[in-house]
């Protein structure tokens, strides 16, 4: 009885594995040769910067005339050129961009209240008193920027501080998206200074819980062309226009020393 079953289940498996094999070489799509050379172009890394969910997912779009090469923040120019060729379109170049943590408030000049003892995440931290720390718009340190990073571009310093490797980074803009405070931009990899906080608050506010935190005395403007830095109403917080980006000598002019360059402080 148990033999006839064996061998009932193995010829119906045979007979199921034949049919497939017949149906999918009568019926299905022969294949793509410019779909699977596409395929092996592709970086691989799903980090979804080129708005698409991943890269199998760009290449189908790329394929179909829905989407453009270009978009691939992790592509050199290159293949970006190759896939090109290979699909007779024009690529749409994007500007180069990088993730940039605006804050200056590690542990030499941030004010912690507590010390945060709980799940290790930055999203769960900040529903339990802001995690500690006094400063609210602040980097909590916890990491989950460096975890979401698929090019281990960030790193959480020993002072509690995120950090971007701007050499490593190639912008695809993960980070932003785990970040529970939106301390982390993508900028144009071009701009040479920017501002490394992120607290709209009033001088007075800020001088008691960051000594690195943005005055807003507007030197900067000052010393910047017109439009370069900007201070919004109401805000005490230098934004820079990436459009016109002010010159890396203007940093000089910040007595808080939040305007600087992309490195560790």
């Amino acid at each position: 009885m148990i033999l006839t079953s064996i061998l009932i289940l193995t010829g119906t498996g045979i007979f199921v594995a034949i049919a497939i094999g017949l149906v999918a070489k009568y019926f299905g799509a022969p294949p793509n040769p410019k779909a699977e050379r596409l395929a092996e172009m592709m970086p691989g890394a799903n980090c979804g910067g080129c708005g698409f969910a991943g890269c199998g997912d760009y290449a189908k779009a790329m394929l179909e005339g829905k989407a453009a090469p270009g978009h691939c923040p992790s592509m050199s120019k290159q293949t970006i050129a190759a896939i090109s060729k290979l699909l007779g379109v024009e690529a749409q170049e994007t500007e180069p961009k990088v993730a940039v943590v605006c804050c200056s408030g590690d542990d030499n000049h941030a004010v912690r209240r507590a010390f945060y003892n709980g799940i290790n995440d930055c999203s769960t931290a900040t529903q339990v008193a802001g995690a500690g720390k006094a400063c609210l718009h602040g980097c909590l340190g916890l990491g989950t920027c460096a975890r979401a990073c698929p090019f281990g571009a960030i790193e959480v310093t020993s002072r509690h501080i995120a950090i971007v490797h701007p050499e490593i980074c190639v912008g695809c803009g993960k980070c932003t998206t785990v970040c529970p405070r939106h301390i982390i931009k993508l900028v144009p990899r071009t701009a040479k200074i920017h501002v490394f906080c992120s607290s709209p608050e009033p001088f007075k506010t800020k001088k008691e819980i960051c000594t690195g935190a943005c005055i807003g005395c507007r030197k900067c403007a000052k010393a910047a062309q017109e439009g370069q830095i900007n201070f919004e109403a109401g805000k005490f917080l230098a934004k820079i226009d990436y459009a016109n980006p002010p010159a890396p000598e203007v940093a000089e002019s910040c007595p808080a020393k939040c305007l600087r360059s992309n490195k560790t402080r």
